[in-house]
């Protein structure tokens, strides 16, 4: 039986245009932005382990990214001391963003908070008069500085009314920065039950002070305050060491033994430690120096794809264009060791069918990167221009293609 000519030249175009289309069905993403500099011999030796720590929980995390680079006991529940006020700080930066408290604003010393975190009690205290008041831009220092317990009070009172509905705010903050294993009754950090963090939610929470307030941030680096008659240096040693150092917190009391979470920023690339349960000021000192040198050298953060550029070109059906640039919506950084990049794998995992319409922004996959065999970074893949739907005859005919594709 003999075929009638225009079915056979269907057939042979339908079969042309299938498999010109079919070799768009599968992208590679486009390669990493190569590294500004080839990496040095001695890159390419082996890593040393991360220092050893004496504490019962330890991290080190590139603030860039929020990997993790090193660690022990990450997750383990420990008590914050008075790191908690790190917390107290961003509390009173969001509600100060959000207008609801002025840095002019007139705090009082109450009673109660001279009584609770005061001269007369066992920890750190600011030394501002009871019944009395001070700018809060001012007590906030004396609570940062001076880790006084007597201005965190204070500013919770301030703030919320009690330090019980202050708490209540700091659970919702730390809920909303992704610590996932924290919860706070108190703004100063002396010891209760049910009051805990753990390395990687305390690192999480310095990193988002620095990145969302970096003015309060900044408080931290301030080396002494004076209150009155009384000047109290800041007792992160670390600031007089390194140059390097502008931060954060120690904290201390007998059920925390002694903690710092601390941050330094050499060049463009900062890092925060964390040190819990140490064994005395001096050790956690020397640790935390010990873990930020040894993560400044043998690591690197690298920007892979920037934000709106595009990754790759995947074929749309249906549309009034036939190819979809794909990209990230937000910048793909990584952290590294040092002499890996060109170990990268990135790849693509985007349906094999696109069919318009497609909005801009439209997530329609995700890039990993691999290294190793092991998953380093991955984001979604988003649509970096609309494609709005075809006339009739273009749908019908994709329709077609995409039917005798499927046989």
């Amino acid at each position: 039986m003999k075929v009638p000519a225009i079915r056979v030249a269907l057939i042979a175009a339908v079969s042309v245009a299938t498999l010109g289309l079919a070799f768009a069905q599968d992208p590679a993403p486009a390669a990493p932005a190569s590294p500004s500099a080839p990496a040095a011999l001695s890159d390419q030796l082996p890593m040393p382990d991360a220092p050893a720590v004496t504490g019962t929980a330890w991290l080190l995390m590139d603030y860039t990214t929020g990997q993790v680079l090193a660690g022990e006991n990450v997750d383990q529940r420990v008590e914050p001391a008075s790191i908690t006020k790190v917390m107290t700080s961003y509390v009173i930066a969001a509600e100060m963003a959000a207008g609801k408290i002025s840095a002019d604003d007139d705090v009082m010393m109450s009673v109660n908070a001279w009584r609770t975190g005061g001269a007369g009690t066992d920890g750190s205290y600011s030394g501002f008069e009871v019944n009395k008041t001070a700018k809060l831009i001012e007590m906030e220092k004396g609570m940062t500085v001076q880790s006084g317990n007597d201005a965190a009070i204070a500013l919770a009172e301030h703030v919320a009314g009690s330090e019980d509905a202050f708490a209540s705010l700091m659970n919702a903050y730390a809920a909303r920065i992704g610590m996932k294993n924290t919860h706070f009754v108190n703004s100063h950090g002396l010891s209760d039950p049910e009051h805990y963090s753990t390395a990687r939610d305390l690192a999480l929470l310095g990193r988002a002070l620095a990145r969302d307030y970096p003015e309060h941030y900044a408080f931290n680096a301030i080396k002494e305050f004076t209150v009155g008659p009384i000047t109290q240096r800041n007792r992160n040693v670390l600031l007089w060491r390194d140059s390097t150092v502008d931060g954060i917190k120690t904290g201390h009391h007998s059920g925390a033994g002694y903690c710092l979470m601390a941050s330094a920023k050499r060049g463009e690339q900062r890092l925060i430690s964390v040190v819990m349960g140490s064994t005395g000021e001096a050790q956690r000192a020397t640790d935390s120096q010990a873990l930020l040198n040894w993560g400044f050298r043998f690591f690197e953060t690298h920007e892979l794809y920037a934000a709106g550029a595009p990754v790759a070109t995947q074929k749309v059906w249906k549309g009034k264009a036939d190819e979809l640039q794909l990209g990230v919506a937000e910048p793909l950084l990584v952290s590294m060791q040092r002499g890996q990049y060109a170990k990268l794998q990135p790849s693509m995992d985007v349906p094999r069918t696109l069919v318009a319409p497609i909005a801009r922004g439209q997530e329609v996959g995700k890039v990993r990167v691999m290294l190793d065999g092991r998953l380093l970074a991955e984001a979604p893949l988003v649509a970096l221009e609309e494609i709005p739907e075809a006339g009739f005859f273009k749908r019908l005919w994709h329709e077609l293609l995409m039917w005798w594709q499927s046989l």
